[in-house]
């Protein structure tokens, strides 16, 4: 990381930045980017670069075609769309409100998050049915009439990954995914109906916002459906006490959804940011310290003008362009559930990699060992920054 920095300004100090329970990502906060090297940043950060007919940003120049095209969806099909996805957001409110009255939500956690995953009996089966229907309502509302879904089984003639007990399938602790946007979140909600880890923070957010994000359990109408999917929140600029209490909730959580049928099942984005959708980023270990199964899950999203990847584009401008296009589309590869080894479960970073090398070999996916840190360098370049933001010095977990 440092070296990169140097190859883009060689006259920058690294200086040391320590602070109390965590540890900087870069270590230094000066160094410039300059705008001629963004072809070679576009090298570097592969993984983040929009390659759609919208170009950097979504800011490109666009063709007289494209431009009548857009105009026309703007005043016609974008109203439309707006109103019925709006009406589809109140109308599964209002049927968690219904379903959660007089419930009292659960609390887990040193900061006591509350959730109403754990509801049991006929309203739980509402909420996850009507969930899972709506959500699919939405993604249709949104273009994606068909979804391509593909169940593949890399190990039909070896013995790696599957259950070390030769018995039947059992239920997996987690469901693991490539993230490349906000609508793999749809995906998973009308597939499974699963829980999160809901990073409440954004690259994209303004700062005079930042409270608002931090407060999203509370927010009117998604606040409640985050806590009847059973939402975990995270800040990422939280101090380090606060993640290894989110950690240990998750990895509760994962557990109790490997050991009980009935638990709702946890979907974890190990790569911890969205990328492209054409590279694979390093794992986090946390889904995999509970030694459970997981279910391995490809998400891709072809495109042939506008690309649905939330990369290096803000979020306003990406929905407006995204309900400007009339067909989107979405294929999925499911890969059956993989069993850790007993070196997997004693090494969680090992178990990470090999479900990264598995799902990057059986979905094209490339290999890359960037991250958070290097996506806001890019970020910062394409905004034509002349130095590094202050936010490289939050802690990325």
């Amino acid at each position: 990381m440092e070296s990169e920095l140097k190859n883009l300004n060689p006259t920058s100090n690294a200086q040391d930045v320590s602070s109390k329970g965590d540890r900087p990502l870069l270590k230094s906060d000066s160094a410039v980017v300059p705008p001629d090297d963004l072809q070679e940043l576009e090298k570097k950060f592969a993984a983040y670069v929009r390659a759609d007919a919208y170009g950097p940003m979504g800011c490109g120049e666009l063709p007289l075609k494209e431009k009548f095209l857009l105009t026309l969806a703007l005043f016609t099909l974008v109203p439309i769309r707006f109103v019925v996805a709006f009406t589809i957001l109140v109308l599964y409110y209002l049927i968690c409100r219904f379903c959660t009255l007089f419930s009292a939500p659960n609390r887990e956690g040193e900061d006591e998050q509350e959730d109403y995953a754990h509801i049991r009996g006929w309203r739980r089966v509402v909420i996850v049915q009507c969930g899972r229907f709506l959500s699919r309502a939405m993604l249709f509302t949104l273009g994606f009439y068909w979804i391509s879904e593909t169940y593949r089984d890399p190990f039909k003639t070896e013995d790696e990954g599957k259950n070390e007990d030769g018995g039947e399938s059992e239920r997996p602790g987690a469901i693991i995914s490539n993230h490349v946007s906000y609508l793999d979140i749809l995906y998973h909600m009308s597939a499974s109906f699963p829980s999160f880890v809901a990073k409440v923070w954004s690259l994209f957010t303004p700062p005079n916002l930042l409270p608002l994000c931090r407060s999203v359990a509370k927010l009117p109408l998604i606040g409640l459906i985050c806590k009847c999917l059973g939402c975990v929140f995270v800040q990422r600029e939280s101090k380090s006490s606060d993640f290894k209490g989110v950690a240990g909730v998750v990895t509760e959580r994962v557990r109790e959804a490997y050991l009980n049928k009935s638990a709702p099942m946890m979907m974890l984005f190990p790569e911890g940011t969205t990328t492209n959708g054409g590279f694979l980023l390093p794992f986090k270990t946390g889904a995999f310290l509970a030694k459970a199964p997981v279910l391995p899950v490809i998400l891709r999203y072809p495109f042939k003008r506008f690309s649905p990847a939330w990369d290096s584009i803000s979020g306003v401008r990406h929905v407006i362009f995204l309900l400007c296009q009339f067909v989107n589309y979405l294929e999925v590869t499911r890969l059956p559930i993989y069993y850790p080894s007993q070196q997997e479960k004693d090494d969680p970073k090992l178990y990470a990699n090999n479900i990264r090398k598995l799902m990057a070999r059986e979905g094209n996916l490339i290999l890359s060992d960037i991250g958070l840190a290097e996506k806001r360098i890019y970020h910062a370049a394409l905004n034509g920054n002349n130095s590094l933001p202050s936010v490289l010095h939050q802690k990325d977990d």
